[in-house]
């Protein structure tokens, strides 16, 4: 069973570097799901509110014979629940549904900033409540930009603990990702392998070929050598197994300069661009 190194936060918790998302997976095969990951050695799961498979992450880690304490679990706060008595029942309900008085680390889903009139800070705030009593082991955003990040600065007290958000090698995200290494916020990947596109690229494939490896290994790999936490998601178990079979192999300097220069910066972009998201 292969072994995850950790990345220790801002707060001293520490994070494995690889996670199973479990976004898109039905909630009915979610359990399945996160049993074949933990059988596969992941102890980190990344679900949220808006997924809809909480419940199926907790039945996932009890099948798998797992204490609570043995798995990592991200969840994130949906998108109607900014207000601050809405997030903390919304945080409740999360609670309940993974069946545990805590979850390592909590999200803000999306900053949204078109909506409650660009109030995100009293929402963070209400998520530093959920830190302080110890029901949010550690708590962070997800798809926030550097200048909504500066405003939590400056407004608030903790400093994000994570940031995910989309990083492939198509959209290599590097304002964000410097932003964040200056001030010690942890980046964590979304569509890590750019939704399966590196399956068909010459550079990739090439690099891929020549190690024996898979290009989804190859990227991941990438990743994981740029210092990144990365989430993949998949429910076939050889993918499951394969994505995180990930540290017995290494990048050369040309492989890495080779990936990363494919970024085409913001035409790479697949989702959203955060100051425009504005689903609820």
């Amino acid at each position: 069973m292969t072994t995850v190194p950790a990345i220790t936060l801002n707060n001293g918790a520490q994070i494995p570097q690889v996670g199973f998302g479990v976004y898109q997976i039905p909630p009915d095969q979610t359990a399945a799901a996160v049993r074949t990951a933990l059988d596969a050695g992941y102890r980190h799961i990344d679900t949220a509110q808006m997924y809809g498979n909480e419940r199926g992450v907790a039945e996932g880690i009890r099948d798998a014979g797992l204490d609570r304490g043995e798995v990592f679990i991200t969840s994130k706060l949906n998108n109607p629940y900014h207000r601050p008595d809405d997030a903390r029942r919304a945080f409740d309900r999360t609670l309940t549904e993974l069946g545990s008085d805590y979850v390592d680390l909590f999200l803000i889903h999306w900053p949204l900033p078109m909506h409650y009139d660009g109030d995100f800070v009293s929402t963070w705030k209400t998520l530093e409540e959920f830190a302080a009593d110890g029901r949010a082991r550690s708590i962070g955003v997800s798809n926030f930009e550097p200048a909504h990040l500066d405003l939590l600065a400056a407004e608030t007290s903790t400093v994000p603990a994570v940031n995910q958000v989309e990083i492939h090698p198509y959209f290599g995200n590097n304002d964000v990702r410097r932003y964040c290494a200056e001030h010690g916020i942890a980046v964590e990947a979304w569509a890590p392998i750019a939704k399966g596109r590196v399956a068909d690229d010459p550079v990739i494939a090439g690099i891929a070929d020549r190690l024996g490896r898979t290009p989804a290994q190859v990227t991941l790999r990438w990743h994981i050598q740029r210092g990144d936490i990365v989430l993949p998601k998949s429910v076939t178990p050889e993918r499951v197994r394969s994505n995180i079979a990930l540290f017995d192999f290494e990048l050369s300097d040309a492989d890495m300069a080779a990936i990363s220069a494919l970024d085409k910066g913001e035409a790479g972009r697949m989702g959203p661009h955060p100051d425009k998201f504005d689903m609820i």
